[in-house]
């Protein structure tokens, strides 16, 4: 099946795109520009939060900046991969880029918590788009065998983004305001947006079959459904998962109809926006499930680090993110020097099975954190899950598309990415909630024993922020701390088993030989010099 138009070049056996080296390290740059964006964004507005609700009135609301930008991100990906494979991924690009410049500058200008809330969620429709096609283009310009190379830095920004975020989104606040952590995006957009614009001269089609729309639709509702069921309590007033409301059990109700809806749907259309029939292939299903598993891990136990380093110990959101590097250079080395070691070797499969291993090690090893234990400790921990998560990210990637023809790369990528971003809000939530009922009832055993005049009004586990705990009176302090770390660190163990799930899984993956093409060579509309 052609999905080129009747005129294009190739038609009298002219490539339309040469790839050259100078060629494929220019695009190069732009993706990873756009990439970095992403994964900085993410970072930045998490530890200004506080600041920004304080500053817009909103303080009860501010689940809501988190779950708008989730929620559009995951909706729009899918959409993307698609369209991507459809029409070409050129147009994609720079419209993903250009409404994340949009939404930045409207987060920046924001006046209000509802306008914050709007342009966050246009921000996000941007996003969504930013990783995918970043890592689909990768897969249409270089070939599986030499992916590795590129897929590796590409996994690296996001080390350096958990580690550069804290830090800049801390200087802003306490500098220049928080607005800057919106504006800082708009340079850097516009510069992958000059680039992509000029050199990103990638073919494009038109498709000869019809988009799927009743399958985004449905997929849009089903994913709504989850990301709401997953941050319901940070966006409910009560802040409780509340079983016995009927909205509540009405959602949850709405989505698995959503979900059933979208797979009745999809094997029925004639293209579907996901096809069903890629999880036959083993490789592509143990991919997809490890990155379901890595998100539902790795990333919960990733977002409640830099919050104990300011409850625990007392660190500012810059120190606690500079704290967090250990995780990043094990993530960096593992990271870039797997890829090239698949570039060199043409094997992946040990890859991911080394990762989820040494991975869920250090997530054992955070069941023992304590309020009072040496930093030194401490980045020894998170430096074994960053040197596991960087075994696994990039290259369970690489086998995803590896694993599909060349016209179904997008489709393979967003999967993957799509299944990554709701098992991290699954997984974040259901570790937030165990977090949360442990810490309250540590509170409670912990001041029981102390007169009421010496605990502060509206004290207990969802009032706590790393202010609040700095400004109590000391033996409470100490009390609270205690409570904190108390809770925090059995909660991993709820993690160890489905890592070590992971780990199982990753044994079943069928390695196929990787290609020594690149997707638009095996298309046949662009050459290699």
């Amino acid at each position: 099946m052609s999905h080129t138009s009747p005129s294009t070049p190739q038609e009298q056996g002219e490539p339309e795109l040469v790839l050259s080296q100078g060629t494929i390290y220019v695009i190069f740059s732009a993706l990873l520009a756009a990439m970095f964006l992403s994964a900085l964004d993410q970072s930045v507005v998490g530890t200004a939060l506080p600041t920004i609700v304080g500053d817009l009135g909103a303080a009860e609301d501010e689940g809501w900046i988190i779950t708008a930008y989730l929620l559009a991100i995951a909706i729009v990906m899918p959409i993307y991969g698609k369209v991507g494979d459809l029409r070409g991924r050129r147009l994609p690009f720079l419209v993903a880029i250009a409404i994340f410049v949009v939404g930045s500058t409207g987060s920046a200008l924001s006046g209000s918590f509802v306008e914050l809330v709007v342009w966050r969620s246009v921000q996000g429709l941007g996003a969504g788009g930013l990783v995918i096609l970043s890592q689909a283009i990768i897969a249409d310009i270089v070939s599986a065998r030499d992916r590795g190379r590129y897929m590796g830095p590409l996994g690296a920004v996001f080390g350096i983004a958990t580690v550069a975020g804290p830090l800049l989104g801390g200087w802003f606040t306490e500098g220049p305001g928080w607005r800057w952590c919106f504006w800082l995006n708009v340079p850097i957009g516009l510069v992958a947006l000059g680039i992509a614009w000029f050199k990103l001269r990638l073919p494009s089609r038109r498709p000869s079959t019809r988009f799927d729309v009743g399958g985004a639709v449905l997929m849009a509702f089903t994913t709504a459904g989850i990301v709401l069921l997953t941050s319901w309590s940070s966006i409910v007033s009560d802040r409780t998962y509340d079983w016995s409301s009927p909205v509540l059990l009405g959602l949850v109700a709405l989505t698995v109809l959503g979900l059933v809806a979208f797979l009745v749907v999809e094997t029925r259309v004639d293209d579907p926006l996901i096809p069903l029939h890629l999880f036959r292939s083993r490789t592509f299903s143990v991919s997809v499930s490890i990155a379901l598993v890595l998100g539902m891990t790795m990333f919960a136990a990733l977002s409640f680090l830099p919050t104990f380093l300011q409850m625990a110990q007392g660190y500012s959101a810059t120190g606690s993110g500079l704290l967090m590097l250990p995780m990043t250079v094990g993530l960096m080395i593992t990271a870039i020097g797997s890829g090239l070691l698949i570039a060199r070797t043409g094997r992946y499969k040990v890859y991911p099975i080394l990762g989820m291993g040494i991975a869920t090690v250090g997530l054992v090893l955070l069941t023992q954190l304590t309020a009072d234990m040496s930093m030194v400790t401490f980045g020894a921990m998170i430096f074994v899950l960053g040197f596991g998560l960087g075994l696994v990210l990039q290259t369970i990637v690489i086998a995803v598309q590896n694993s599909v023809a060349p016209e179904l790369v997008g489709v393979a990528t967003s999967t993957n990415n799509f299944l990554r971003e709701i098992g991290a809000a699954v997984g974040t939530s259901v570790f937030s909630t165990v977090f949360t009922t442990r810490l309250a009832s540590n509170l409670a055993d912990a001041t029981k024993g102390l007169p009421a005049s010496d605990v502060p009004q509206d004290f207990g586990a969802q009032s706590l922020t790393p202010e609040a705990v700095k400004d109590l009176p000391a033996a409470l302090h100490d009390l609270v701390v205690t409570a904190y770390t108390d809770a925090l660190a059995p909660a991993f163990w709820y993690l160890v088993p489905l890592g070590a799930l992971g780990f199982v899984i990753a044994f079943f993956m069928k390695e196929i030989r990787l290609s020594d093409e690149a997707g638009l060579v095996a298309r046949g509309v662009a050459a290699t010099r």
